[in-house]
């Protein structure tokens, strides 16, 4: 670990050690991971990870998270929520987020003050500061703590970081919940949540890392990288026929490549 991100580092242990009871906002990715293992390494029994389990959460999401929660040690409570009881949620306006993080914080801050945690941590990370994020908004309301934006760092230096402490999943591809395939002022639906979900089931099975089916009703478009389309255009015929079957009559591949949504 390079000196710079070591003092990084060694800045979150502080702060940790300083609060003594922390709860990890816990998604399985490796920014929430990063921050469960230093803080779990920083304060051990006095950490906890807890993993909001709702509508918009992929079941892989769920085995991935669990098993990397064992990964790092730290012990993982799985709470379930619902964004789709919100209906400003379902609405699906351009705040979604805000109104996800808003339910999000109403499950955990309870938790904290029922069982005395000093704080909860995210992983928030300077390179989310610069997109469009509500949800970050609704978490600041709550309170939460975002360490990584504390020490600087940006999401290059947390994988950097995770790759240096060990973390098996530091390339975890970055992924958003379900409801950002559906655009937005589109009603969000359990059954359209699913359809995406089996979709990009599919598509991962047939060994893509990185994809997106975005939901146009009955028109699915699919973003992989750059460097994957000509092998997924090379079974589209297979992946149409699969498509079909899980309700979609037209699926178009994205010429210009996976790229982030909110």
């Amino acid at each position: 670990m390079d000196e710079r991100l070591q003092g990084k580092y060694d800045a979150i242990r502080a702060v940790a050690a300083r609060r003594r009871r922390v709860l990890v906002a816990y998604s399985g990715g490796v920014d929430s991971g990063l921050v469960a293992k230093i803080v779990f390494d920083t304060i051990g029994d006095g950490a906890l990870a807890i993993l909001a389990d709702s509508e918009s959460l992929a079941r892989w999401e769920v085995e991935a998270a669990t098993a990397h929660a064992a990964e790092i040690g730290i012990p993982l409570r799985v709470v379930h929520t619902s964004e789709l009881a919100s209906e400003e949620y379902r609405l699906n306006p351009a705040n979604r987020c805000y109104f996800c993080r808003e339910g999000l914080a109403d499950a955990l801050v309870p938790i904290a003050r029922r069982e005395s945690f000093a704080a909860i941590a995210d992983g928030i990370n300077v390179s989310d500061l610069g997109d469009v994020r509500p949800g970050i908004r609704a978490m600041d309301e709550a309170g939460f703590w975002h360490p990584l934006v504390d020490a600087g760092l940006a999401k290059a230096d947390v994988r950097s970081l995770a790759r240096g402490l060990g973390l098996s999943f530091w390339d975890k591809p970055s992924n958003a919940c379900l409801s950002s395939r559906v655009p937005h002022g589109t009603l969000i639906t359990l059954e359209v949540l699913r359809q995406v979900e089996a979709a990009e089931e599919y598509l991962r099975g047939r060994g893509f890392r990185q994809v997106r089916v975005r939901h146009y009703g009955t028109t699915a478009k699919i973003e992989v990288p750059p460097e994957d389309i000509l092998r997924l255009v090379g079974i589209r015929d297979d992946v149409a026929g699969a498509f079909r079957a899980l309700g979609y009559r037209e699926t178009v591949v994205d010429a210009a490549g996976y790229r982030s949504s909110a």
